[in-house]
């Protein structure tokens, strides 16, 4: 499988991005359910680091498929289809993006308005983006909350859209980011 994109499939470092960064995802939120479930404790703070970590990594990551999509103008061609599935699916895309970059940041606020330092696995601490403000903190974990819902339904509908060009459609929108996909 070739490193970058090709005129029929995405290259390996964009599966990788893709599906990596699924992984986390589901992995955030077993961290953040299971972290929900412990009493204040060494087990509760190492989990919430974990989770804190992993939501940066997922920022990174971001950030990192952005700048790969920039320079690997080599996108598949797209599978044809009517200029209102065009926009909803360029939306859908967007919207995604935007999500998965604005959580962590949303994410790393909430820690900052506590008062907590972020880490990346202990390698380092990125800045504090607020002061300590305990009505931010609650009201950021809202939007914290509220955002993951949000990844979890577009997510959710970007699957099935993508299960549908595969069953229904027949065409190879799956086909082309599936990780051993030709």
């Amino acid at each position: 499988m070739p490193l970058r994109n090709t005129a029929n499939s995405y290259g390996a470092v964009a599966k990788l991005l893709h599906w990596g960064i699924l992984a986390l995802i589901i992995a955030q939120y077993l961290l953040a359910e299971s972290a929900e479930e412990l009493e204040d404790g060494p087990d509760k703070f190492a989990t919430i680091a974990n989770h804190k970590s992993i939501g940066m990594l997922i920022l990174l990551l971001m950030l990192a498929r952005i700048g790969w999509k920039l320079a690997n103008r080599g996108l598949p061609q797209p599978v044809p289809m009517a200029r209102p599935q065009q926009i909803a699916a360029a939306a859908g895309h967007g919207i995604l993006y935007l999500l998965l970059l604005v959580l962590p940041l949303s994410g790393w606020m909430m820690s900052s308005a506590a008062g907590y330092p972020t880490a990346l696995f202990g390698l380092f601490e990125f800045p504090m983006l607020l002061g300590e403000n305990h009505d931010l903190h609650e009201a950021l974990e809202e939007v914290h909350e509220t955002l993951f819902n949000a990844v979890a339904i577009v997510a959710a509908l970007h699957a099935l859209a993508a299960v549908f060009h595969h069953v229904w459609l027949k065409d190879d929108t799956l086909r082309r980011m599936l990780p051993f996909g030709k």
